[in-house]
C-alpha cells in the first residue's frame, strides 16, 4: 500500500495582484476556468496512475484566490479526487479566500461540495492599510465573510500582516486586540517582507528595524488570545491547520497546478515535485531530513528525533544552548528566545 499523500492545489488567478505579493499568481478576473479544471483533473489522473488509490488526509486549495473559482469547477475537481483517490471521511478541505470574491450563497455552495475549513485573507482591520497593501476589499466585507463562515459552523482562519512602514509595537498591540474581538479559532500573522519584482519592491519604503519587528513578534504572543503553534500561526488547541502540520512534520504531499510544490514519496524514494508536470526530481534522504528540520523547528512541537534527523543535529551545540533549544520526549524544539533568532539558530543546529 502506497503512503498517504496530502494534496495542495494551486489556483493562480486573482482580481489583481497585491502590492506585496511574490507568489505565482496573476490578475485575471475572467480566466478560462474550464481549461483550468481540465488540466487539474488531468494531473489528478496522472498521480492516481503513478501512486494508485492512495489515502488523502487533507486537501488545500491555495493561491492566488481560490474563492474566485466557480463552484462548478470546484465540484469537477472534487469529483475527480473522489474518483481516483480515497478521500478520507474526516479529510480537512481548506479553501483560501479573499473578501470581495465570496458571498454567503457561494460559500454555502462550496461547503455543500466539501469545503470544511475557510482561510480568509483579511490582512488588516484598517481601510487605509488595506488600500496601501493593494487589497480589493474593505474591513466591513472582511468581517461579513468571517461572520458568515462562523455562522455556518466552518473552521475559520484569517491572515493578517504586521510590520508595515512606520508601524510600532503599539500598532501591533491594537491590531491584536481588534483581532481578539472577531471570535476566531485560528489566525496567521505574517511579517511584511519586501520582495523584488513587486510594487513594494520598487518603492523605497521605510520599514521598521529588526529590533522593532522582534518586539512586535513578542507583542503578538502576549496580546493575541490564541497560543502560537508555529512561527506565524496561532490556534486554539485542536483547531490547527492539519494540512500544514502534516507538511511541516515531513509527510508526503502532492502539488497540483502550476505553482504548486510537492514532496512525493514513491517506492522508497522522495521526489521534489512541481505541479503542471514542471518538475519531478529525486531528492536524497539527507536533503529530505534537512527539510524536515527546517519546517519542524518552526513549530512549537519541534522536529521528531528520528534516526535520519539525529544524524544531522549538532548535539554538542544543543547542549550548550539550552536557552534556545530544548530536547524533550524525543522532540527537539526552539524556545521562545530561539524562535526570535530561528534562521541563525538553524545554521548552527545542522551539522
Amino acid at each position: 500500500m502506497m503512503m498517504a499523500h496530502n494534496l495542495y492545489i494551486h489556483v493562480p488567478f486573482c482580481m489583481k495582484k497585491c502590492n506585496y505579493c511574490a507568489f505565482y499568481s496573476f490578475g485575471c478576473a475572467n480566466p478560462d476556468w474550464q481549461k483550468y479544471a481540465d488540466s487539474i483533473c488531468e494531473e489528478v489522473k496522472f498521480w492516481a496512475e503513478k501512486l494508485g488509490r492512495i489515502n488523502i488526509p487533507t486537501i488545500f486549495f491555495g493561491g492566488g484566490t481560490p474563492s474566485l473559482m466557480p463552484v462548478s469547477v470546484f465540484e469537477q475537481i472534487m469529483s475527480a479526487l473522489h474518483k481516483y483517490f480515497n478521500v478520507l471521511e474526516n479529510c480537512e478541505i481548506t479553501l483560501e479566500s479573499n473578501p470581495g470574491t465570496l458571498d454567503k450563497n457561494k460559500l454555502s455552495d462550496f461547503v455543500l461540495n466539501g469545503v470544511n475549513r475557510l482561510s480568509v485573507g483579511v490582512q488588516s482591520l484598517k481601510n487605509e492599510e488595506l488600500e496601501f497593501l493593494g487589497r480589493i476589499h474593505d474591513v466591513k466585507q472582511a468581517k461579513d465573510l468571517l461572520n458568515s463562515a462562523l455562522d455556518m459552523g466552518l473552521r475559520v482562519s484569517a491572515d493578517f500582516i504586521y510590520g508595515l512602514p512606520h508601524q510600532t509595537e503599539k500598532n501591533t498591540e491594537e491590531m491584536c486586540a481588534d483581532i481578539n474581538k472577531l471570535g476566531l479559532q485560528h489566525v496567521s500573522m505574517y511579517e511584511l517582507t519586501i520582495e523584488k519584482n513587486t510594487p513594494f519592491g520598487k518603492m523605497n519604503l521605510e520599514m521598521p528595524d529588526n529590533e522593532t519587528m522582534a518586539k512586535m513578534y513578542t507583542v503578538i504572543s502576549n496580546v493575541l488570545n490564541l497560543p502560537r503553534y508555529e512561527v506565524s500561526n496561532y490556534a486554539i488547541p485542536g483547531q490547527e491547520c492539519r494540512h500544514n502540520q502534516n507538511v511541516w512534520a515531513g509527510d508526503a504531499y502532492i502539488g497540483i497546478g502550476r505553482g504548486g510544490a510537492g514532496r512525493v514519496y514513491m517506492d522508497g524514494i522522495w521526489y521534489d515535485e512541481m505541479g503542471a508536470f514542471e518538475r519531478f526530481e529525486k531528492i536524497d534522504n539527507t536533503t529530505r531530513a534537512e527539510e524536515k528540520i527546517l519546517t519542524g523547528m518552526r513549530t512549537t512541537k519541534g522536529v521528531k528525533l528520528d534516526e535520519d534527523i539525529k544524524m544531522l543535529i549538532d548535539f554538542d551545540w544543543v547542549n550548550t544552548h539550552k536557552n534556545l533549544v530544548v530536547e524533550k520526549n524525543n522532540y527537539l524544539y526552539a524556545t521562545s528566545d530561539g524562535l526570535l533568532v530561528l534562521d541563525n539558530l538553524l545554521l548552527d543546529l545542522i551539522k
